[in-house]
């Protein structure tokens, strides 16, 4: 289910040679070791998926596609596929099959592509990747490979599927933490931290480790879960927030420009303030559990069920030194 060979293509390319044997034996231990009981099921889903030739893909369209021969048997393709949901991040079309996720995802690429410095063929790291709608959307903008990093073994084996039927020899997802990589050296012209930092106990930490990954002169592109208000406060929900228990710390957005101040940033601009709407996050046939709606409060759809300020996101750039 993960190429070692095309990740070890790109880390030489980055002049990461010397991560090559360490990261192999980490994403093997993660899968052997992995104790998720749907693990071997995602695993058979992904090599039972039809194997046909590609026609042709798209990567710089809001719905990422895959065209396959006429005669591709849709229903078998569409019920493989299903075996991996939910699905969260896309929206994809793979032949005929069109994977409607919980987030329009494409929605928050269009708010922040005209803001971040040009991809064309930048070597990019994209933390908190989720199933690689983001990785392809950069391929699609140029970028001359991407490296993605998600803990979560589903949203792997979701790319592993996508693989089959999208171009992915400048792309690698691996089932690691930024914590986890080994010392940084600054190959990275730019790094994507989107919907991460508010799942972090530190965001101080976060932030100062995915400087290390980007060489001077490069852009982290950071997007994160803010509180409103002009004044510099941060505040961490007692149990959920959204419904969602690891929020640990939300900060307004002086706060968090003081926050990247701190940790050496420069030219650190707020590229957009947007609240989550039910459009952009919501149930389908693709994520069938409850979504945004259910974490608003019903009578007041301003606020959390918890009484918290509904997710608004901020889109913040800024210059590593």
């Amino acid at each position: 289910m993960f190429d070692f060979d095309k990740l070890a293509r790109l880390l030489s390319e980055l002049g990461l040679d010397a991560w090559r044997d360490t990261l192999e034996d980490m994403v093997e231990d993660k899968l052997r070791e992995s104790r998720h009981g749907n693990l071997k099921a995602w695993q058979s889903a992904v090599y039972a998926l039809p194997r046909v030739s590609v026609v042709a893909t798209a990567l710089d369209a809001p719905v990422v596609s895959a065209e396959l021969p006429a005669d591709v048997d849709d229903v078998a393709l569409s019920e493989t596929l299903k075996e991996l949901m939910p699905w969260r991040k896309g929206p994809f079309r793979i032949g005929p099959v069109q994977i409607d996720t919980e987030w329009r995802s494409d929605m928050k690429w269009t708010r922040l592509e005209p803001h971040i410095a040009d991809l064309e063929r930048r070597r990019v790291l994209d933390i908190g990747c989720g199933n690689g709608y983001y990785a392809y959307r950069m391929l699609g903008a140029g970028a001359s490979s991407v490296i993605g990093l998600d803990p979560t073994l589903l949203y792997v084996a979701q790319f592993a599927a996508l693989s089959r039927y999208l171009p992915s020899e400048r792309v690698s997802v691996m089932p690691l933490r930024l914590e986890e990589l080994p010392p940084g050296q600054r190959s990275f012209d730019t790094a994507f931290s989107m919907g991460v930092l508010y799942h972090q106990r530190s965001p101080i930490d976060h932030l100062r480790q995915v400087r290390t990954h980007v060489r001077p002169g490069g852009e982290v592109v950071l997007e994160t879960l803010v509180l409103p208000g002009d004044e510099a406060y941060a505040r961490t929900p007692p149990d959920r927030y959204a419904r969602m228990r690891n929020v640990w710390l939300l900060p307004s957005i002086p706060e968090l420009l003081t926050w990247m101040d701190r940790c050496g940033y420069r030219d650190v601009v707020v590229v957009d303030e947007t609240v989550t709407t039910t459009e952009e996050q919501r149930p389908t046939d693709w994520m069938q559990f409850e979504s945004l709606a259910q974490a608003l409060d019903v009578s007041d759809p301003t606020l959390t069920v918890e009484g918290w300020p509904a997710p608004r996101r901020a889109i913040l750039t800024a210059t590593v030194p």
